[in-house]
């Protein structure tokens, strides 16, 4: 059984963040593992570690659209350990594979769906955490933070595309 179209903002929202998703996979198509973890530029990206960067986005972001504050914990709280831990989100780590890498993808892109599919309101807002990035006192919709999802998953996907072009000449399209 199919999932039902959904339409208007809500399929909007889910198009465009489906559209930079097949984009990252589509710049990743063809790669062997070790190519995935390769820095090719001056930055410590590689693509692998990007789609996995947007997998945790998107898993935290989703989260916080059901679960509010509590999902994201605060970043002053955070330890040395915590930050190197979040630096190796931008990276192929030992044993991990591209493969292993997409299909976490999926699996929180599935979830993602899943939960705006299912929100009663688009409008449902938390609080944001403070850090010295949020405004104070700030709040995020359902919607604003899908938007931020697709933001930072389109930015990602430029960067990955430029990755592999340095690679090996491909581009994502054309």
């Amino acid at each position: 059984m199919s999932e039902p179209t959904i339409t208007g903002e809500r399929g909007d929202l889910l198009e465009s963040l489906t559209h930079h998703r097949t984009m990252l996979h589509v710049t990743a198509r063809d790669l062997t593992d070790e190519q995935a973890g390769l820095r090719t530029t001056s930055s410590e990206l590689c693509v692998g570690g990007i789609i996995k960067h947007v997998t945790s986005v998107e898993r935290v972001w989703t989260a916080f659209i059901v679960d509010g504050l509590q999902a994201l914990g605060d970043v002053v709280d955070m330890s040395d350990e915590d930050w190197a831990q979040r630096a190796d989100e931008f990276r192929m780590l030992r044993g991990e594979t591209l493969a292993g890498v997409l299909d976490a993808y999926e699996q929180v892109a599935a979830r993602t769906d899943e939960v705006v599919r299912g929100l009663p309101d688009l409008d449902v807002s938390h609080p944001l955490p403070e850090a010295p990035w949020w405004e104070q006192g700030g709040r995020w919709s359902a919607r604003r933070t899908l938007l931020h999802v697709i933001g930072e998953t389109a930015q990602h996907a430029g960067h990955a595309d430029i990755i592999r072009e340095s690679l090996d000449g491909a581009l994502s399209t054309g």
